[in-house]
């Protein structure tokens, strides 16, 4: 896992964490909530595809497929 990946992961969590704080401070808790399903979402269809290029080179090493 390449070190730029687990930055833009945290900048991710930092930006809807500061995000959420700030809606849930002004009241918008329903806005709050689907920012943190954006950044989840987000990140998971990153870590996605990294998870297939594992898959890929574990094929590869191996011999299979």
């Amino acid at each position: 896992m390449e070190v730029g990946l687990i930055l833009r992961i945290a900048g991710i969590g930092i930006i809807c964490a500061v995000l959420s704080q700030f809606l849930n401070k002004t009241g918008r808790d329903d806005h709050a909530g689907y920012v943190s399903l954006a950044g989840i979402t987000i990140v998971i269809f990153m870590l996605i595809s990294e998870l297939g290029n594992l898959i890929s080179l574990i094929e590869e090493v191996f011999g299979v497929g």
